[in-house]
């Protein structure tokens, strides 16, 4: 750093949960996508039980940011302090404390405090970046408190699962017909339109019309981080409709001697308010089990149409490449 000043931002909300539980949420950064509505992707790097380094993709005022965050977990004192190594642009220095106090059996305070500095001191880079650390904080503060609110059916409102398909064919074209989801709208029947926004390498932006099995159409956006290399594609839903609070998941491409695994896992929040407000009779512990199955079903259905496609379509490759002329 050249002498820039550092600029310090605060945000506190009191939380109806113990301690314990909220800090548990802070500490547990790889599941902030599924968790906070602006990260999009968490990879633990390194971690010792207290120091760790994490990579993080995250939504900032409309642009998606990667960083390294090197951090130190103290649950004695409920802090989680961290520190950017590689900065989000336009960040000279960037850092800051998570603190969770009790103030009741059920019941703590959770702050956050920022304290950052921008490239050069430009008014302009100043101005984006409280911009957007105070959106996310705040973002990011609601949502957990929402979240730790419900902490007694939390599991209950949190739903994983994974659909695998095998592929006799090139692990670069299942790849490739994943990664290139601009052509659904021509390829998989409950696509209607498709509008992909890629300005950044292997960062995707994607708008879909989405067609339901009662003919009904939704509109669902996506941010996607794409690793090539790995045959990874991990996507996010910024803002989920009807019965989910969150979504996340992931397209996994893992090649054998045999053949090719391709894995669609899924990561889901439900939106318990959502749930109540439904008719009478729809909701309570009978509705949210109703939901659950409602939720994987047309996440499963979705995932193996897109999977079976792709594997007709690396497959299809390949006896065309192997028939005899």
């Amino acid at each position: 750093m050249s002498g820039e000043r550092v600029h310090r931002v605060s945000h506190a909300v009191e939380v109806e949960a113990p301690a314990g539980v909220v800090y548990g949420l802070i500490a547990d950064a790889v599941q902030w996508p599924l968790y906070f509505p602006a990260n999009v992707h968490v990879e633990r790097l390194d971690y010792d039980g207290v120091r760790e380094r994490l990579r993080m993709w995250v939504v900032a005022d409309g642009q998606v940011k990667s960083w390294t965050s090197s951090r130190v977990q103290d649950p004695a004192r409920r802090t989680v302090t961290y520190q950017q190594e590689q900065l989000m642009e336009p960040a000279a220095s960037m850092g800051g404390t998570w603190t969770v106090t009790e103030l009741g059996p059920r019941r703590c305070r959770l702050a956050i405090d920022h304290a950052f500095s921008a490239v050069d001191d430009r008014p302009e880079h100043l101005a984006w970046l409280e911009q957007a650390t105070r959106a996310n904080a705040r973002a990011d503060l609601h949502r957990l408190q929402d979240l730790a609110r419900r902490f007694t059916h939390l599991e209950e409102l949190v739903l994983s699962f994974e659909e695998t398909l095998r592929v006799k064919g090139p692990a670069e074209l299942v790849y490739s017909f994943l990664y290139e989801a601009a052509d659904w709208s021509v390829q998989v029947p409950h696509i209607t339109r498709v509008d992909l926004d890629e300005t950044q390498a292997g960062i995707q932006k994607i708008t879909m019309g989405v067609r339901g099995q009662d003919g009904s159409e939704q509109e669902v956006t996506s941010v996607r981080v794409c690793f090539p290399h790995a045959g990874r594609i991990v996507f996010k839903e910024p803002d989920p409709q009807g019965p989910l609070a969150a979504h996340c998941g992931e397209w996994l491409v893992n090649p054998d001697e045999s053949g090719v695994t391709v894995v669609a896992r899924h990561h889901v929040v439900l939106c318990q308010d959502t749930l109540e407000r439904a008719p009478l009779g729809a909701g309570g512990p009978s509705g949210l089990s109703r939901a659950r199955r409602q939720v994987r079903a047309r996440l499963s259905r979705d995932s193996r149409t897109v999977m079976e496609l792709a594997r007709e379509h690396a497959e299809t490759a390949v006896r065309h490449l192997t028939t005899p002329r």
